[in-house]
């Protein structure tokens, strides 16, 4: 009796490592450049939040039991409201390999900032653990060590908005942009003329010109690729929508929250990996110009225009 319990114990000791080493692999994804619709299996973390049967916002997989979304996005306590989609390819279906789970518990980072959004963080369990398939997987986390250097290339991705002004219609496919990190100096001079905004350390910036996350976006992975494994660095949190030039859109940054992260999950096999840049961070040398010079760049904005990049109800 003693042998069989100590060799069911090693079994699930092997069982946990797997699938902790096995987080950020993407069997069906095989793509090198960019792209506009996903197809079905290339970004098996991503999750689709529904609040009261609706779309809201994005989340990942990071556990068999948790997904990592951004607080804004947690519009209620009542644990009943949410509904959490997993392997889903578009908003219409039919979704051959898709999930659905309730949740049993939500936790939203206690330092969040709902007017400037800092720590823009949340967790969300399932009620019961989901099967990992082809489809269905989930992401690694940028530890603690992470660096994100100007101009690394990632993936932004979510079943938000095309364009401002342009909804994604039901029946099309998640949607994936490839981006280029920009640093934080940067970024914070990019935002000065948008004064609602405050660029902090808990936050990493991502995306060019026509390129980037848009609304119902939200709460969706930033997510980088190193090696055989995906990363994800940030959680789709806001911008000056969409895609404007000259406005790289803001994520939350999951590396600052390694701590936090373990704390909640308790136990849980969440993969984190230390992503490091080659080369030399450029942002490091970057110098605003004068904000003279920056306002007068910038005279057809104003800051009504700056918005969270939030759900469409």
């Amino acid at each position: 009796m003693a042998a069989w319990i100590l060799l069911v114990c090693a079994l699930i000791t092997l069982q946990a490592v797997f699938a902790l080493s096995d987080c950020g692999v993407a069997p069906l994804n095989t793509r090198i450049v960019g792209g506009q619709n996903a197809p079905a299996g290339s970004w098996p973390w991503q999750v689709s939040v529904h609040y009261q049967s609706s779309h809201i916002c994005g989340g990942t997989l990071i556990s068999d039991q948790w997904v990592l979304t951004a607080a804004h996005c947690i519009k209620t306590n009542s644990l009943s409201a949410w509904t959490l989609y997993f392997g889903r390819e578009t908003q219409a279906g039919p979704n051959t390999h898709e999930v659905k789970q309730s949740v049993s518990q939500v936790f939203v980072h206690p330092n969040y900032n709902n007017s400037y959004l800092n720590n823009d963080i949340a967790l969300m369990k399932l009620s019961s653990p989901v099967n990992f398939t082809d489809y269905i997987r989930p992401i690694c986390l940028a530890s603690s060590s992470s660096q994100f250097y100007n101009s690394t290339s990632c993936w932004s991705t979510g079943w938000g908005k095309l364009r401002e002004n342009e909804t994604l219609p039901a029946n099309a496919p998640l949607q994936e942009v490839q981006i280029p990190v920009i640093g934080n100096k940067q970024c914070s001079c990019n935002y000065i003329p948008a004064t609602d905004a405050n660029i902090t350390q808990q936050m990493i910036c991502a995306g060019q010109q026509n390129k980037g996350a848009c609304q119902g976006d939200s709460g969706g992975p930033l997510q980088c690729k190193q090696g055989s494994k995906w990363i994800q660095a940030g959680i789709t949190s806001f911008g000056v929508p969409c895609a404007q030039a000259g406005f790289p859109e803001v994520y939350a940054r999951v590396s600052e929250f390694q701590t936090w992260i373990t704390n909640q999950v308790a136990g849980a096999n969440v993969g984190f990996v230390s992503f490091t840049s080659s080369g030399t961070d450029t942002d490091s040398s970057f110098v605003c110009p004068r904000v003279d010079q920056l306002f007068f760049s910038f005279t057809t904005l104003t800051t009504s225009i700056f918005f969270l990049l939030l759900i469409t109800l």
